[in-house]
């Protein structure tokens, strides 16, 4: 590369998965974004639902609305 040239690096958007789904790809998608494996956000949402009371559920089916399909 020569002096001057910049290459922005890839923009990361933030979709439901097609490949890693078990409801709706949520999970999925945000262990693609973040780098991580999807059963620990999925771990993680679970364990939310229930210590939360169930805000966590709510902020599942939001993130299901809200999310385009990748």
């Amino acid at each position: 590369m020569s002096e001057g040239q910049f290459n922005p690096p890839p923009v990361k958007r933030l979709t439901r998965s097609n490949s890693d789904s078990m409801v709706a790809g949520v999970c999925g998608g945000v262990a693609e974004y973040l780098g991580v494996d999807a059963n620990l956000i999925r771990l993680l949402v679970v364990l939310g639902t229930i210590f939360g009371f169930g805000s966590f559920l709510i902020i599942y089916v939001v993130a299901w609305v809200l999310m385009p399909r990748s």
